[in-house]
């Protein structure tokens, strides 16, 4: 079996999908935040080539193509913003101000709990790309000479925990405008705290798709300066 495993091209691509469907199941049979289908299907992909003892690169080298729709997943997040045109043009001033907030805001907490935490220089480079999508942070990881696999896991975990609380957050601050909320998310968590923001609104998901694509660039910039500070 371990045999069959290690020669199977399409091994990796094979069981993201299938433990990705377990946890969608999951999610729509428990209706608990925590179970995220992405967060889910890591577990159970961990648990999987532990048990078969399979090595994370057998995996990589299938789960790899993958990867390749990343990008057109993320620039089809455009069709939303289009469609959402009157709300951009309406508040753009406040909404670049708002997503400049979102990139600046998140290298200053990697910036300050890398000194609490006293972080090497590649670990906190590491950390710079949290909050864009994984299309961008691994290219600006590598670029700043981080571990681009663990800036993939923290990327994905801060996803994750935007997709969990968004909207509780948004209730607890008492965030109503559904600009002001896409925004926020979108530049904090990315594509996974997106799909949050297009359950709560049109609106709120079309501004989260374009703080996506302006935070990223942002990122890049601020993370480049960031990056001789510490």
């Amino acid at each position: 079996m371990n045999n069959f495993l290690q020669n199977s091209v399409f091994f990796g691509v094979f069981i993201s999908i299938i433990t990705y469907e377990i946890g969608v199941l999951i999610k729509k049979k428990l209706k608990i935040a925590i179970f995220n289908p992405l967060l889910i299907s890591m577990a159970l992909i961990i648990i999987i080539l532990l048990i078969f003892h399979v090595d994370y690169d057998t995996y990589e080298s299938g789960a790899k193509y993958l990867s390749y729709f990343l990008t057109p997943a993320t620039v089809a997040l455009a069709v939303p913003l289009y469609e959402q045109i009157e709300p951009l043009k309406k508040n753009w001033k406040a909404i670049l101000a708002g997503i400049f907030a979102g990139a600046m805001t998140s290298a200053l907490c990697v910036l300050v709990l890398s000194l609490i935490f006293k972080l090497s220089h590649k670990q906190y480079v590491t950390l710079l790309p949290k909050s864009i999508t994984t299309a961008i942070g691994m290219g600006l990881s590598e670029e700043l000479g981080g571990i681009v696999t663990i800036t993939v896991a923290v990327i994905i975990v801060t996803g994750v925990i935007g997709n969990m609380f968004a909207e509780n957050i948004c209730k607890l601050f008492h965030i109503s405008d559904p600009v002001a909320k896409g925004v926020g998310i979108g530049s904090a968590s990315h594509a996974m705290g997106t799909s949050k923001a297009m359950e709560m609104g049109e609106i709120e998901g079309a501004m989260s798709s374009l703080s996506i694509a302006v935070s990223g660039l942002m990122t890049v910039v601020v993370s480049l300066i960031f990056s001789h500070i510490y």
